[in-house]
């Protein structure tokens, strides 16, 4: 009954009633090609039918001038392989394939030949294999999400050279080795998130040269300082570093008193006091620098904006020798 009603909705909204229809023949054919590559075919995508059209079915949008697909999102438990066949929607923009828990295998070339794509999200699956060095010819990309699938192996350096990219998401993977010393060349104001997976080494001092607004590297096994991190000159509004074998002095940490909202360096091996200067962080609203070797007061005299208290004895626990409110009181 509920496929009728479905139905019944499509013959009265969509250009089928009206005898018009917007899509284009090679959209709809590729789309209907993408649909039947997948082993449950009969179960999913039941709105993508031809005698619909195809920029009214499920998922699938129409640039307004053109006609043609630029946008496709399937959330629907793929089940197979991403198709050679999504390369022929060459005017997508944004490719939005996840939590389909059974869409497997590596990412295809094809991909990479989607030169028009702004947004590639291919979160939430089972997908496998290396993250492929190809994708770095996707030059107008902004948002490249590939986190919560199996993927291996090591980060491409290649991924550096997206001229416009603001976001690349990699996290809970099984990637190792480090992160490229290319990092440090990316432009703009970037969002860096790497957080669960396998990679180590020391983080490239060029990253310095970059603008993380947000960086999450937190539960890899990376050593040696993160301090290109805090600087005063950066904008960024989240630093989780936290469960990694970081080792440095805090106390030559600087931090961004305008834009810092979270910071977690909590399970490393970070030695050093904290300096007074982070009370200038007048957005601050989460602090966790727990289980490190740090020492010293804590500072007072906060500015916070909009919290009311300052932080309480869990953002401070199990350090070599902390002292002062909200922890003991430190022996002068």
């Amino acid at each position: 009954m509920r496929l009728l009603l479905l139905f019944f909705f499509f013959f009265l909204f969509s250009g089928f009633s009206s005898g018009a229809k917007r899509c284009h023949p090679s959209d709809r054919t590729a789309l209907l090609k993408f649909k039947y590559s997948f082993a449950n075919h009969d179960q999913i995508l039941q709105t993508w039918m031809p005698e619909f059209d195809c920029c009214d079915w499920y998922g699938v949008e129409c640039n307004e001038t053109t006609n043609r697909v630029d946008s496709l999102v399937a959330t629907v438990q793929l089940n197979g392989t991403i198709p050679d066949v999504i390369a022929n929607l060459t005017y997508l923009r944004t490719l939005r394939l996840r939590k389909n828990p059974f869409l497997v295998g590596e990412i295809p070339p094809a991909i990479g030949k989607l030169k028009n794509l702004v947004s590639l999200e291919l979160n939430w699956n089972s997908l496998t294999g290396s993250v492929p060095a190809f994708l770095a010819r996707l030059k107008k990309l902004w948002f490249l999400d590939l986190s919560f699938n199996k993927l291996s192996g090591t980060i491409p350096a290649s991924l550096s050279t997206f001229p416009e990219i603001i976001g690349i998401d990699l996290s809970r993977n099984q990637l190792t080795g480090s992160i490229p010393e290319s990092f440090g060349n990316l432009k703009g104001n970037i969002y860096l998130v790497l957080s669960h997976n396998k990679l180590s080494g020391e983080i490239p001092a060029s990253l310095g040269n970059a603008n993380f607004v947000r960086v999450l590297i937190s539960r890899n096994n990376f050593t040696g300082s993160a301090l290109m991190f805090f600087k005063a000159s950066k904008t960024s509004d989240t630093i989780d570093i936290s469960r990694n074998n970081f080792a440095f002095d805090f106390s030559e940490a600087s931090f961004m008193p305008d834009t810092l909202q979270d910071l977690d360096i909590s399970h490393n091996k970070i030695w050093g006091g904290i300096p007074s200067r982070i009370t200038d962080c007048v957005l601050l609203q989460s602090l966790n620098v727990s289980y490190n070797r740090l020492c010293g007061e804590i500072p007072s005299g906060w500015k916070l904006k909009y919290l009311s208290q300052p932080f309480d004895n869990t953002s401070y626990l199990h350090n070599r020798c902390l002292c002062g409110s909200p922890l003991q009181p430190c022996k002068h």
